[in-house]
Order: C-alpha cells, then sequence, then structure tokens
C-alpha cells in the first residue's frame, strides 16, 4: 500500500489548500484569463501542470535531493527563474496600453487569425511551463511534502514518490481551473476592469518582479 486511505484524504486537502495560495503559478492563470478569457487560463494551468510533473521527476529522480544539498546547483536554478519572473514583470509593466476610445472591434475570423490564435495559446502554456519549471523551491517543497504521506511500509518507494506527486499535480488542476474560471468571470462583467485592463498589466507586472525578488533573496536549504 502506497498511502494510508485516511492520510490519502488528508494528502488531498492538504494539496487544495496549497494551491489556493497565491503564488506566480496562481497570478500567471489569473492574468491570462483575465486578459484573454477562461480558454487562457486553462492553457496556462496545463502549463503549470507540467511543469509540476518535471519537478515530481526530478525529485523522484534524486534531482531535486541535489538542488537541497549544492547550494551552488541551488543557486544557478534560482538565479535563473527569478531572472525569468523579473523579464515576465518587466514586460507586464513595459506593455503597450490600448488607444483610447472604448474596446476596439473583434477582427474578422481568418485563417491568420486563427493561426495567431493558436500560437498565442502556446506562448501561455509554455509561459505557465517555465514559470513553474525555473522555481527551484518546487523540487524543494516535493521533496518535503510528498514523503510525509508514503507508507511505512512501502518497498519501492520512489515509484510512491512518483504516484503521488503526479496525483498532486492533477489534484491541483480543478483549484487552477477555479481561479481561470472566477478570473474569467470577474474580467467578462466589471466594466472598470475591462477599462482599466492596462493598470492589471502594470500590477501584475510589479507583482511577478516582487516574485523574482523574492525568489533571487531566497538561501539554499543546504546554506
Amino acid at each position: 500500500m502506497i498511502i494510508e486511505p485516511q492520510q490519502l484524504l488528508v494528502f488531498i486537502a492538504a494539496g487544495w489548500l496549497l494551491n489556493l495560495t497565491p503564488g506566480p503559478d496562481v497570478l500567471y492563470i489569473v492574468s491570462n484569463a483575465l486578459k484573454s478569457g477562461v480558454r487562457a487560463g486553462m492553457v496556462a494551468s496545463c502549463g503549470i501542470a507540467l511543469g509540476c510533473c518535471v519537478h515530481v521527476l526530478a525529485a523522484a529522480l534524486g534531482v531535486g535531493a541535489l538542488l537541497a544539498a549544492s547550494a551552488t546547483a541551488f543557486t544557478v536554478i534560482k538565479w535563473v527563474g527569478a531572472g525569468y519572473l523579473l523579464w515576465m514583470g518587466a514586460r507586464l509593466l513595459l506593455a503597450r496600453a490600448p488607444d483610447a476610445g472604448g474596446s476596439p472591434s473583434m477582427p474578422p475570423v481568418t485563417e491568420q487569425g486563427a493561426a495567431e490564435h493558436r500560437t498565442s495559446l502556446r506562448a501561455v502554456f509554455l509561459g505557465g511551463f517555465w514559470t513553474n519549471v525555473l522555481n527551484p523551491k518546487v523540487v524543494i517543497f516535493f521533496l518535503a511534502f510528498v514523503p510525509q504521506f508514503i507508507a511505512p511500509g512501502t518497498e519501492n518507494k520512489t515509484l510512491a514518490f512518483l504516484l503521488l506527486g503526479l496525483l498532486f499535480t492533477f489534484n491541483a488542476l480543478p483549484v487552477c481551473a477555479g481561479w481561470a474560471i472566477a478570473a474569467a468571470w470577474m474580467g467578462r462583467r466589471v466594466d472598470a476592469l475591462q477599462r482599466g485592463m492596462h493598470w492589471l498589466d502594470r500590477i501584475a507586472g510589479l507583482m511577478f518582479i516582487g516574485f523574482g525578488l523574492k525568489l533571487a533573496v531566497t538561501d539554499s536549504p543546504a546554506a
């Protein structure tokens, strides 16, 4: 048995609570859903979930233990992740505001427009993936959190870790979807929010920069 039945319920509930906590991933989902609708928020969630799968695999294979033990390895990944978050924040801060005169009219649907839409969603997906993958704190979290729920008598603890890590990741998808739906609903119905959408970009940019700076000053677990 990989996990005791009563522990499984605790594991699922803890996963939901942890994923309700605002962070770079939640901010990425909400900002994309506000600007581009629920589909963009869902795509962002899928990109983040794939990033979590990478962390689960890395932790199960021992890469996470290396990051926890090696200050140098942790620092390299940390600065890459912090740089990425700072870059995203700066891009949002410097984004051009829409022209005055109300909301632009919807362009006709053409093959070129459809291709651009697919490319945009691809960019949203990849942005979510890299936002998660380049944060070394995620793999350290999995190393600290998941083993607590593995049943003591489990023979193949690596397989158990993988299964529980993937369960945590997929368990997070309903919460992420909830963030996306709520943000898209708010974006459609609050006129002031629509008129001030470029200010939301500025706010999101400042928050991404804040998360990047916070990650930059995070000490390695090995320190």
